[in-house]
């Protein structure tokens, strides 16, 4: 049996792929339990000569690659080439440190010698989605395969064929047969197979808050080790003493970027009182001016949704707080009517105005383009609306002042904060969440350790005398 990928703007159907069963993640993982024991035994740096080799080919092949990215999720060229070459970035990144992310020694008191080993895990899983695959293809595969892992790889349904065509590009670098093996189909199918599957001894998953929690109980099951980034709703904070220009484009450009479906993108922004009205007015152009289009599109800056069901529940919540009068509508609000757009999973780049606290569009998760705006009179109340949220994923504050910075830094309850500038997530810098956002770190040197076991080894140097 296959399913289809289609382009979200056009419906068109671009590739049948097979809709994969319990059986063949059963295979995968055959294939990487042969894989391990020749890919484990080549030192670390080894390893990174194969992700080095990689990533000169990903940067041979951008404009491929980014075309097929912007064909299966929808995003501009323009962010899909970003993508694809973040995700050489990722690779040799991964590669750089592969000659210092190895084992420690610490000499101890009482003559003793204490090494800790940095020993793979074995056969891992991974499962990524559909919004940035190509860049989370990156993060888990570079640090799983660096620290000597096999790994059996989910991708989304919703933008498989990048992730394929990264797996064959790590085939052409030299990466062994077995040692990465893809297996597409359906998350309640194929990624649960992948879960419970005994063998695979860890799982990352980037996906849900609701997904997530189902993985952690049957991870659970066998105590498998986790890593889990569950989303968020990410506040940005506008200090009345701000650079007002530059948080104004900082806002549009973090919240719109990729139609709003990015983890940390900025989805609740809130304004000091004294600067919200003129900040209204220069949104609304800002936002109105943002052109929407087929990703392709010359000068197209928001693109379709990626998914029917995804823009259907965007349009609910935004509906929903119509009805209860939550905020003003400032623009956008609906589906577009002409019929250039009929045929895709387009929304209009919506501005949300005085939205009250409590609406489930500052508490949940709106993962596509609309942008909610509450003001607040002191940073007290400003970091207590940017806390009300069960997630903690990232957060932002806009401040000319470093007291007022640093303060926010200690408070704010994310697992990275932004001052001046949000979303940017460098390979170097470990990246997850607090709360409800997820468990565990990606990318770093965190990343590796999370892809390791540590083995701790002490030697009395008297040893000679037993």
């Amino acid at each position: 049996m296959t399913f289809e990928v289609r382009d979200p703007a056009s419906g068109e159907v671009l590739a049948r792929l097979p809709l994969g069963t319990r059986e063949d993640i059963g295979t995968a993982v055959e294939a990487a339990e042969a894989a391990l024991p020749e890919w484990s035994a080549r030192t670390m740096r080894e390893r990174g000569r194969v992700l080095e080799r990689a990533a000169a080919l990903v940067r041979a092949r951008v404009g491929q690659l980014a075309r097929q990215l912007t064909a299966e999720q929808g995003k501009p060229l323009r962010e899909a080439t970003d993508e694809i070459r973040g995700t050489a970035n990722v690779l040799e990144y991964y590669s750089g440190i592969s000659a210092n992310a190895a084992d420690e020694f610490h000499r101890l008191s009482g003559g003793i010698d204490a090494f800790v080993l940095c020993r793979p895990i074995g056969v891992t899983g991974a499962i990524i989605p559909w919004n940035m695959p190509a860049l989370i293809f990156g993060w888990k595969v570079g640090a799983a395969l660096l620290a000597g892992n096999t790994l059996v790889l989910k991708p989304a349904s919703g933008a498989p064929l990048t992730p394929l065509s990264l797996a064959q590009i790590l085939g052409e670098a030299g990466l062994p047969a077995g040692a990465l093996n893809l297996v597409t189909g359906a998350g309640e199918e194929v990624g649960e197979a992948l879960v419970l599957e005994p063998r695979i001894r860890k799982i990352s998953f980037t996906g849900s808050l609701e997904t997530g929690r189902r993985i952690y109980s049957l991870a659970a099951q066998e105590i498998k080790r986790v890593t889990l980034e569950l989303g968020g709703s990410d506040p940005m904070i506008i200090c009345a003493d701000a650079d007002f220009n530059r948080a104004i484009s900082g806002a549009v450009a973090h919240r719109f970027y990729n139609c709003g479906q990015v983890c940390t993108s900025v989805k609740r922004l809130f304004v000091h009182e004294s600067i919200a009205p003129a900040l209204e007015a220069r949104l609304e152009n800002a936002v109105t001016a943002l052109q929407m289009g087929r990703g392709t599109d010359p000068g197209v800056r928001i693109g379709p949704m990626n998914s029917h069901s995804g823009r259907t529940r965007v349009a609910c919540l935004v509906d929903e707080a119509v009805e209860r009068e939550e905020g003003r509508v400032l623009c956008g609000g609906q589906v577009p009517r002409s019929n250039k757009f009929a045929a895709g999973n387009f929304y209009e780049p919506t501005l949300i105005m005085d939205v009250v606290p409590g609406s489930r569009l500052l508490r949940e998760e709106v993962f596509g383009p609309v942008l909610p705006v509450t003001s607040f009179t002191d940073m007290d109340q400003a970091i207590a609306l940017a806390n009300d949220s069960p997630y903690g994923l990232g957060a932002s504050v806009w401040t000319s002042d470093p007291r007022t910075a640093r303060d926010a830094i200690e408070r704010l309850q994310a697992g990275i904060v932004w001052v001046n500038h949000h979303t940017k997530v460098p390979p170097e810098v470990p990246f997850g969440g607090v709360k409800q956002s997820g468990l565990g770190r990606e990318n770093g040197l965190q990343a590796i350790q999370a892809w390791s076991e540590s083995k701790s080894i002490l030697i009395n140097k008297g040893i000679e005398s037993l």
